[in-house]
């Protein structure tokens, strides 16, 4: 299990050099829209989102069940976050997750993650305005995460989730994997290191009585009629693949201040290669400022800039440490995406 990190290192840098290869030969196609299931690719809590979603070496959460589930290993108390997030086109995300320390027994984790979005008419030609039906769309993904130190700087992780995707009467499922590792190092102020694969799994193929079709099997033949049932089948489509390799840093680090700087380059199968840098500053672990920029070097990207802040007690009634936290996220031309996170740890 420890050679896991150098696998996923050794993956993403073939994965880097066969990409430039294809680009030095004129083929430039960012397979953009060719995945299903892209809500897995939605970065989860404003913590993140406040540093541009550079936090697969920073989660120190349970949000970290979705940037790299081997972060919850460091976790030594119950750790409960909510997160909503207003997204683009009217929709709503939404992510919850409990993270429960087991001693030696390593850290279970529980996840998960919603796409919804208010029910819209059924139009058709002959009736443009509504036939007087509605219907909805949605996306879901359920997961169990379990994650264990193996020596006192280096953790590994692993989620499985069930993933499912609907629209109407229309439904789609699969399973998935995430991997991850995080490392913590003694070089420049505690450099921490760390490398996730996420959503390797099955197909998603949508299915049902949206497909079934009465048909004319040989119109040519005397006798045939056009009632004969059929139904449609749809292609198999993969899921997003994604690497991510994140770095970061203390630059500052005392009893009153903390300030951290990250950066994280991404590897998705449906996309090109981009970059997202964040910093946080914290006072005296209460106040919590934040700010970064995603998809760097990513050509048409339309996410970009991003800040947010937070607040956080300190253990009351015992053990209770309760947070809030908020970000704003600018998604350019598809306008701009606000997050909020509630966090309980006891």
């Amino acid at each position: 299990m420890a050679n896991t990190g150098k696998v996923l290192v050794l993956g993403a840098a073939m994965s880097l050099v066969c990409n430039s290869i294809v680009r030095s030969q004129g083929i430039d196609v960012s397979k953009s829209g060719t995945t299903a299931a892209t809500f897995l690719e939605i970065g989860v809590g404003a913590q993140a989102a406040g540093m541009g979603s550079a936090y697969v070496s920073v989660a120190d959460n349970a949000t970290g069940l979705y940037w790299n589930p081997s972060v919850i290993a460091t976790l030594d108390r119950v750790d409960v976050a909510v997160a909503h997030t207003n997204w683009i086109a009217d929709t709503q995300f939404d992510f919850a997750g409990i993270v429960v320390p087991l001693a030696d027994f390593g850290t279970l984790g529980f996840s998960m993650t919603s796409l919804s979005m208010s029910d819209m008419k059924v139009r058709t030609v002959d009736f443009p305005e509504g036939t007087g039906e509605y219907f909805s769309a949605g996306d879901l993904a359920a997961a169990i995460s379990y994650s264990r130190r193996l020596t006192d700087r280096f953790a590994i992780g692993i989620t499985v989730k069930y993933v499912q995707q609907s629209i109407w009467h229309e439904h789609a499922a699969g399973f998935a994997v995430d991997i991850g590792t995080i490392f913590k190092t003694d070089l420049l102020g505690g450099l921490t290191i760390g490398a996730t694969l996420s959503n390797f799994g099955t197909g998603m193929q949508m299915a049902g009585r949206d497909a079934r079709r009465f048909v004319r099997i040989d119109p040519t033949m005397q006798g045939t009629n056009d009632r004969i049932p059929a139904a449609l089948e749809f292609d198999t489509w993969s899921l997003p693949l994604l690497f991510q390799f994140g770095v970061s840093t203390r630059v500052l680090d005392n009893a009153e201040y903390r300030w951290i700087v990250a950066a994280d380059a991404l590897h998705p199968n449906d996309n090109y290669e981009s970059v997202n840098v964040g910093s946080e500053f914290a006072y005296a672990d209460f106040l919590f400022l934040r700010a970064g920029y995603q998809s760097l070097l990513q050509s048409d990207a339309e996410a970009g800039l991003s800040f947010g802040g937070g607040m956080a007690t300190s253990d009351f009634l015992g053990t209770l440490r309760l947070s809030f936290d908020y970000a704003y996220q600018d998604m350019g031309r598809l306008q701009s995406v606000h997050v909020f996170m509630l966090g309980f740890r006891f």
